[in-house]
This record gives structure tokens, sequence and C-alpha cells, in this order.
């Protein structure tokens, strides 16, 4: 696991660092400019080059200038251009030149059009407010258009620590060395098209310097740990959970089917699908595994009946994929609401069904508050926004609070899948997905995802001994779920590539992806 980290966070990360651990913020430097010295000793394969640094007046420029200190006495031609009034000039910024000039190296101010196999963007770095303007805009579309290998200090200037966002124009980076911890503008879009390749060093700030107050945000940048829930040698099918999947009505067979096999492969012992009886043959074919209960439209005393029986038997609950909206969803989610207990995932249009309908809503956050039950809800961004009753684009712009607030209101687990899959849930810290990749963007992927995380959670329910237990399980079932379905993506594009790649080849990717070595 790896936190990351908004600018509030890390200033007060820093400052722990020099002023309660008494590490020289001169040592800190250096030891960033060492990490940056290595990382373009790794990625230029040459002995030497033109490199151009491109400092601002505060520390971010003051790194920029001791690395490019490290890379002349390395042999490289280095040009030390600082940008900015010298009455802003930062204490270590006035160090850091102090150094070079005392070896007989200037700086200049204004911009070369010389060429540079390097360019070191040290602009600005976590501290960055407004959008840029004037000469900074002008210097960071010079530097874009340059060939050179483009290197970014911290954070690509121009970027919003927090969100992302462009600030005007932003430097579009090859590689950019972050310290410590990576920041959330980095990986959160579209700052992570001007990122580049990430690279976390290791300059001396550690754990400690937050304090007890650990950051709101962690990931899986590297490896994961293993997600996967224990297998008993000696259990059964009934020891691994049985899901039932409500879902797909007489024209969408495939969202049932997809979500079915999906929590099957995921490893829960049995399902039971409950689904429009125009679906039962092509199911029975697909997926002989599952067992299939079908109703009839025009006999809703039998889809009553259905339910019951479903809910009675089930460890967990998925409804929503392929439903439809009207009224035969409204009366699914009406049942397992009010009359069940049994953790419940809900997904597609069972989440359409509650945006229109504010008595659903109401009745599921009693459901969830009064049973203390653990519920999931997987929404992509637009389904999303219908559920919060605000704009795509406004949710885009604060996704991290939009999603954390929904899911306190509401006291649910909620993935709100997009580029950048958010989980959150009451009182926890969230979870960014960094997995997967723009291919998984295709129908059936998030039926995929659906049934993954049902399976999971079935597993986690078996083993939970009181309902808390199964509201972390749910927590964990769908980081687990997001992750894993994400390397499932990843492992897919391999095989196949990003146009061709279907939302049945991440299913068949489980296979490798979950063998125990």
């Amino acid at each position: 696991m790896e936190y990351l980290v908004n600018a509030e966070e890390m200033r007060r990360c820093d400052h722990a660092a020099t002023e309660k651990f008494q590490i020289p913020a001169v040592v800190l430097m250096e030891r960033a400019a060492l990490g940056l010295y290595e990382v373009v000793k790794e990625y230029w394969k040459k002995p030497a080059g033109n490199v151009l640094i491109v400092a601002g007046t505060g520390n971010n420029g003051a790194d920029g200038i001791a690395l490019g200190r490290l890379l002349k006495q390395a042999g490289f031609d280095v040009t030390f251009l600082v940008v900015g009034p010298e009455e802003k000039y930062s204490e270590l910024m006035k160090r850091q030149l102090n150094i070079i000039h005392a070896f007989g190296w200037q700086h200049d101010t204004l911009f070369s059009e010389k060429e540079y196999d390097i360019i070191i963007d040290a602009l600005f770095g976590i501290g960055l407010s407004r959008n840029l303007e004037g000469i900074y805009m002008q210097f960071v579309q010079k530097m874009n258009e340059s060939n050179a290998l483009k290197i970014s200090v911290d954070i690509p200037s121009g970027i919003h620590t927090d969100t992302g966002a462009v600030m005007g124009a932003a430097f579009k980076a090859d590689i950019t060395v972050t310290f410590a911890y990576c920041k959330l503008g980095m990986v959160l879009y579209p700052g992570a098209e001007y990122a580049g390749k990430i690279v976390v060093k290791d300059i001396g700030i550690t754990l400690p310097c937050f304090l007890g107050e650990l950051p709101k945000v962690f990931t899986f940048l590297e490896k994961a740990p293993d997600l996967l829930p224990e297998r008993k040698k000696d259990g059964n099918k009934g020891t691994f959970g049985k899901v039932l999947v409500i879902a797909g009505n007489d024209d969408m067979s495939g969202a049932c089917l997809l979500s079915a096999e999906a929590a099957l492969r995921a490893g829960c012992g049995m399902v039971r699908i409950l689904t429009h009886k125009a679906n039962r043959e092509i199911l029975a074919q697909k997926l002989p595994e599952a067992m299939i209960d079908v109703y009839d439209t025009k006999d809703r005393s039998g889809l009553s009946s259905q339910l019951e029986k479903g809910c009675r038997w089930a460890d967990c609950i998925l409804l929503g994929p392929g439903c439809g909206v009207g009224e035969e969803t409204e009366e699914k989610l009406d049942f397992v609401i009010e009359k069940c207990e049994k953790p419940l995932v809900i997904d597609a249009d069972g989440l359409n069904q509650i945006a229109q309908d504010s008595k659903l809503y109401q009745f599921l956050k009693k459901s969830v508050s009064e049973k203390n039950r653990a519920v999931i809800l997987t929404p992509h961004l637009g389904e999303f926004a219908r559920l919060a009753k605000k704009n795509v684009t406004g949710i885009k712009e604060k996704l991290l609070e939009e999603v954390k607030q929904y899911a306190e209101d509401l006291g649910c687990v909620i993935v709100c899948k997009d580029v950048r899959t958010v989980v959150c849930a009451k009182e926890k810290n969230m979870y960014l997905n960094l997995s997967g990749n723009c291919g998984m963007a295709t129908a059936g992927s998030g039926d995929v995802l659906a049934g993954m995380i049902t399976g999971l959670l079935a597993q986690a329910v078996k083993k939970a001994e009181r309902l808390e237990m199964e509201k972390e399980a749910a927590f964990e079932a769908a980081i687990a779920g997001v992750y894993l379905h994400g390397l499932a993506g990843d492992a897919a594009c391999k095989e196949k590539n990003e146009y061709s790649l279907l939302a049945g080849d991440l299913i068949r990717q489980f296979d490798l992806l979950f063998r125990k070595k």
C-alpha cells in the first residue's frame, strides 16, 4: 500500500521532518538532487549531454539547481536558467545559487534557443495555487516544444497538486521524479497525462512525519499484497459463499451472464441467477454451473416468490446488471432493500432506478443504518452524477470529495468507476485505483467488475463473525475487486490490444491472475 498526498499533507510532513525531527532542509534537498541525478543517469544512457535547468524562485527551483550542479560535476554541459524576480528567491534557492557561483558557474534569466538533450522542469512545486501566465506560460510552452528528454522535479509545473487540473498551461514530462510520496495530481487526470512515468524517491521523509494524521488516500503503486481470500483446504461449495445474481431483462442476457460468471470465477461456491424467462436457454448453455430461476413479466406474484426464495438462500446479492429501469426493477429493489438483510451490491440499472426514486434512496439509507447492513454501490461517473443529483463536470473537478461525501451520507461503500476508480466508505480512508487501461472502456466491463466484487464479498461474508465485520469485508472486497479487475484488463490488453479487448477477455484472465505460486 502507498499513500497519495495532497499539497497540505505534504507540506505538513515536510515541516515535521525539519522542525520536529531536526533533519536539515539542505540535507533533504541534497538527497532529492541525488535522486534526480540517479534518474537522469538511468534514462539518459550517454555519458554526457546538453542540459537545461529551468528553475523557479522557490525550493523546487533550488532542487533543480542542486541537480544541475551534480550533472555539471559529472561532465554534462548545464545551463542554469532562473525564472522570476530575485527578491522572491527562497533561502535555499539563494544557497544553491551561491554554491554554483562559488564553482564559477553563472545562471541565466533569459531563455536560449539552443538545442538541449535534457530539460529539467523545476519551475513550480506543490505550492502552485493560480494559473500560469506571462513569462511562466511562455517558458513552459517553449520547453514543451523541445524534443529533449523532459523531466519534472516533484510535479509537472502547471498541474494542481490536489486535483490534477491544468492551471492555464503545464509542462508535459516524460518522467516525473517526486519525493517521499506520490502526489494526487500526478495520478488524477488530466495531470497523469503530463506526469509521464512517475518515479518516487525516498529522501528521508517517512510516515512518522505525518505525526499520526496519515494521508486520506491510498493506492497500490507497484506490487499489491495478496488480495485474494484464503481458500480452506477442507472447504466445500457452501464454505465459499452463495451469490444471488438478480440481472437481465428479456433483451439483456449478456450483462447477466458476465456478472454471474465473474462471481463464480472470483471464487464463490455457488451462483443462483434470477432473470427473465427469455434468458434461461442461453444461460443454461453458456453457464451450466449456475442455478437459474426465472420469472414472467406477466406474473408478478411469481417474481415475488422467486425473490423470497433467492434471498433466503443467498449469502450476498448482486442486483442491477441488464435489469432495465421500470416497475420490475423497482419491485426487485423494494424487496431486497426492505425485506432482506443480506450484504448487497447494486449496479447499473439498479442504481439508475434509485436515482429516479427518492423513496428507494431513503429506504436504502434506512436499511444500511438500522440493520447495520453491508451495501456496495458501483456507479460509473454518469450514474454517480444521477445519484448525487449533480453534473459530471462538477464531480470530476472534486471527484474524491464528492464520492467520499456521498459514502458518508449514505453509509454504503461507493465504487465510482472512471479512468481512476475511487472506493469510499464511511469513516475510512479512500482507495484510488491505478490498475487498468482504456481498452476496458467497453460494454460489459462493469458487469464483470460487479460480479467479481460480489464473488469476493461472498467468500469474506462466510468468515465474518459480526455485522461490523461484514461492512469491513465489503470495503475490502470492493478494493480487491477493483484492483484485480484492472490487473485482468492489463493482462488482457497485453494479449489483445486496447482496441479489440472485450469484457469476456477480462474473465479469461482470472485463471492466471488468481494462480497461487
